[in-house]
């Protein structure tokens, strides 16, 4: 469910500030008998315009922060607003059950459907548990088990972006990260039915990408979706991670500079302030654009589904004076 008081962001503390002030008034106002209506209403008024100021002209920096927000919407919290009947299947049958990923069958308004996405945790002892939402290398095969089996039934595919990126500890490279990452890349590619990726919070690197080749690739509003980190690429380009900021400038992480690139299809509106302050609502949203996907990929024939996603991934990079 929503959080009521979500913590605060840097660029939202001259908000926090007005709300406050507004409440102080309105309990004087209650306590002390004293008319402040007028006063309350002119700062209302200069709330909204606030609210509007800051939230239509946030900097790609700020959509770092909201996508990182600790109080973010993961993918266990937009499943039961999503889907019907979702039952969570585990392991790789390989080498075990990554936590980091978590996958299943349920029903999207009537449809059957297979949900995979990245899964980190809300406090320390769930992020321990889902290694702070970077898979191990069996996370991504058993993704792509999941993927396999509902091509098998025919049911498209969701799958939910939302980490770092994959884990780069030495247990994990032991055990094949990157060779299950680019197998999951290829097997995406020629998979017979629909695929729609969503980022929801952050996209990184290669972890992301496992998820992310589907015939619609969707990101909210303040998600980001990136090769590296802003701190990682301001290390490397100018040895120096405090100029992150900048570094997110440069980038073009964020879902308008995508959209405009033509690497995704769609942005999905967040509520007011980011999808942290209304769970619900949210995924409505999201609900609404997962069916227009549907409505436009549902059609297409396994062929025209290949082709539609290889045409796509062929365009990316390819820019015209």
């Amino acid at each position: 469910m929503a959080k009521s008081t979500p913590k605060t962001l840097s660029f939202e503390e001259p908000l926090m500030q007005l709300k406050t002030k507004i409440n102080e008034l309105k309990e004087y106002t209650t306590t002390a008998e004293v008319d402040l209506s007028a006063e309350i209403k002119g700062l209302e008024e200069r709330l909204s315009k606030l609210e509007k100021d800051t939230y239509e002209n946030m900097k790609p920096w700020d959509r770092v922060q909201v996508a990182r927000h600790p109080e973010r919407p993961t993918t266990l919290d937009y499943i039961p607003f999503l889907f019907e009947d979702f039952i969570e299947l585990h392991g790789d049958r390989s080498f075990g059950d990554d936590e980091a990923i978590v996958g299943g069958i349920a029903s999207f308004q009537g449809q059957p459907v297979t949900v995979i996405g990245h899964q980190r945790g809300k406090d320390t002892k769930e992020n321990i548990r889902r290694n702070f939402g970077m898979p191990h290398p069996e996370g991504y095969r058993k993704a792509l088990r999941l993927m396999k089996q509902a091509e098998k039934f025919n049911r498209p595919v969701i799958c939910l972006i939302d980490t770092k990126g994959a884990y780069p500890g030495k247990a994990a490279e032991e055990r094949g990260q990157s060779e299950a990452i680019a197998r999951n890349l290829v097997e995406m590619a020629g998979l017979e039915i629909p695929v729609l990726s969503i980022v929801i919070g952050e996209g990184g690197s290669g972890g992301a990408l496992a998820l992310g080749v589907g015939n619609h690739v969707l990101m909210l509003e303040n998600s980001t979706f990136s090769v590296i980190s802003p701190e990682g690429a301001a290390s490397i380009l100018w040895k120096d991670a405090a100029l992150a900021q900048t570094a997110a400038e440069a980038m073009k992480i964020t879902a308008p500079d995508l959209l405009e690139m033509g690497i995704i299809e769609h942005i999905i509106p967040e509520v007011r302030g980011g999808a942290h302050h209304d769970y619900k609502k949210q995924a409505a949203y999201i609900s609404a654009s997962i069916k227009h996907s549907f409505n436009e990929l549902n059609g297409l024939s396994a062929q025209q589904l290949i082709d539609q996603r290889y045409n796509k991934f062929k365009a990316i990079g390819i820019f015209g004076e």
